[in-house]
């Protein structure tokens, strides 16, 4: 029931970086067409959050996100 996007500005207030659409979206605030097609509801969908790891991604990184996101939800 959370709007993405709001969950996505909390995240950039502790560092955090995230979107709400795909790597290769544009700016739009439709709900990712992906989602939909997967059976999602819009409401859902605008909820959604992507998040990014990588090689360079350490495990302290990922209990930190999920510590955060916790508190903002």
């Amino acid at each position: 029931g959370l709007e993405g996007e709001a969950i996505v500005l909390k995240l950039d207030e502790h560092g955090i970086m995230a979107s709400t659409g795909s790597a290769c979206s544009t700016k739009s605030l439709d709900p990712s067409h992906v989602l939909i097609a997967m059976g999602l509801s819009k409401v859902e969908a605008h909820g959604s959050l992507r998040v990014s790891i990588s090689s360079f991604t350490k495990e302290e990184d990922v209990t930190r996100f999920v510590e955060v996101l916790k508190t903002i939800v």
